[in-house]
């Protein structure tokens, strides 16, 4: 992860999920907070790709709306273009 400012902030979660923090956490040589500072740029990382899929499904569905109606107006101005 690179680098950049951080802050110090106060949290409250289940003592479970608090005890899987910390297992996990050394597990991968991380301290708590390296740990929940990774776990939470993974959720940030899938939300860009998730949201960036959703926005070329809009426009590729949008582009095809658009070429289905103006389909006739384009094959009538070749049409008059080739008379």
């Amino acid at each position: 992860m690179p680098a950049t400012e951080t802050k110090k902030v106060t949290i409250s979660m289940p003592h479970e999920l608090l005890v899987f923090a910390d297992k996990m956490a050394g597990a991968l040589g991380l301290t708590r907070s390296g740990f929940i500072a990774q776990t939470l740029q993974k959720a940030r990382k899938r939300e860009l790709e998730r949201l960036g899929a959703e926005g070329y499904r809009f426009y590729s569905e949008e582009s095809s709306e658009f070429a289905a109606t103006s389909e006739t107006a384009v094959a009538e101005a070749m049409d008059d273009e080739y008379r």
